[in-house]
């Protein structure tokens, strides 16, 4: 079989199945095709910390989840690699990275008669990719694949605000753009958004008032008056008046969002923003790394009737843009240093080798050991771009 072959088998076997049965249909596939044994998903957390078997129930006993750091299964996660071992008694293991578009979602473990050859790693890579669509497809009809993501249960609030997320990292040949909430199972108000278009990708990034639930309305409220706009064609600051009308007709100016909108031409990385009393964003060029300073415009919902602009900002290829909250650049746990300028500019300089969502888990995983025991007083989200420029074409 070709490569291709290999992931077109798994993706008719996972159509012709129900949403549930997925992992008995890529079981099927690959015995199959590869002659493959002891077949298990491994779906990541929302935290980006441990792996965990889909469905639960077939993990080992004793096992509830493989850690992503410092095990097999995680250096596969991490580096995108198929991953073996040595040939045993047994047949050899080997560990498949399950990635859609650059975002991350598990690995798929399956142990081999032999070792693989040039072809066949080939082979078992595009099916990772394939996996990762057929998780794509099949999360809306089941609630499999999100039981198997969370070791914990999440809060009413938190749950609302990973179902309005579009994932956590995005790739085209302009671009990766990725992004994390903190507490990842019991985040509130702040969220973010991004949209590709054929001329610019939108990115939005938000913080949202109050507690609980009521801050998650908030900001889903926010949210859908945002895409409405958008995909009604509208530009960045109508966009913004638009759900700042909508915002203030629900709560009146209780409640208001501090917000970033961000839009980058693709064929001219040409890029606009409307600071509403804006989170930071921060361009890190030529390793020196700066605050991309915007005008703080009132905040969505405050008052009614505001009118926004859009600002030119400059954006070259080799940039690299994060978008915090406040939660992270303004962070203070009790009795230690704030997180500070400071701080945040060595963690940025160890990552500039890493992915963008590993430059955030690493910014964010920073500020938790911060806190420590504590917890975040605060929701923190991160983002970051990474522009590579217009594509030349012909």
């Amino acid at each position: 079989m070709s490569p291709d072959e290999y992931a077109a088998s798994v993706l008719f076997a996972v159509e012709n199945s129900t949403p549930a049965n997925m992992l008995a249909a890529i079981r099927g596939a690959l015995g199959a095709d590869l002659q493959a044994r002891d077949v298990e998903l491994l779906i990541v957390d929302y935290g980006l910390d441990v792996l965990r078997s889909l469905p639960v129930d077939r993990m080992a006993p004793g096992e509830t989840s493989i850690a992503v750091r410092g095990t097999v299964a995680g250096r596969a996660f991490t580096s995108q690699q198929v991953t073996t071992g040595s040939v045993g008694a047994d047949g050899l293991l080997v560990h498949v990275p399950v990635t859609v578009r650059a975002d991350r979602r598990g690995v798929l473990r399956l142990r081999l008669p032999a070792a693989p050859s040039v072809g066949l790693r080939e082979g078992l890579a595009r099916m990772g990719t394939a996996v990762g669509y057929a998780l794509t497809a099949v999360e809306r009809d089941t609630d499999l694949v999100t039981q198997a993501a969370r070791p914990q249960r999440l809060s009413l609030a938190a749950e609302m605000q990973w179902d309005l997320l579009p994932g956590r990292q995005c790739a085209g040949p302009e671009f990766t753009v990725a992004g994390q909430l903190e507490p990842a199972y019991a985040v509130r108000g702040d969220n973010f958004d991004w949209s590709c278009s054929p001329d610019h990708l939108q990115l939005t990034v938000m913080e949202g008032m109050g507690e609980g639930a009521k801050a998650s309305m908030l900001t889903h409220l926010a949210v859908s008056a945002l895409r409405n706009a958008r995909r009604a064609g509208v530009g960045l600051v109508d966009q913004a008046s638009l759900a700042d009308q909508a915002v203030y007709a629900h709560y009146r100016g209780e409640l208001h969002l501090e917000t970033l909108l961000l839009q980058i031409g693709l064929a001219d990385g040409r890029g606009w923003a409307v600071g509403a009393s804006t989170p930071l964003l921060l361009r890190d060029r030529d390793e020196q790394l700066q605050r991309v300073e915007l005008e703080a415009q009132l905040p969505l919902g405050m008052f009614e009737g505001t009118r926004y602009t859009a600002e030119r900002f400059e954006v070259r290829p080799g940039d690299r843009l994060f978008v915090l909250t406040d939660g992270v650049h303004a962070a203070h746990p009790p009795e230690q240093e704030p997180f500070g300028d400071a701080r945040l500019a060595q963690i940025v300089r160890a990552a500039r080798v890493r992915r963008p969502d590993d430059a955030v888990r690493e910014i964010l995983r920073e500020l938790l050991a911060l806190y420590d025991e504590a917890g975040l007083d605060d929701d923190a989200v991160a983002v970051c771009l990474d522009w590579r420029g217009p594509v030349r074409k012909g």
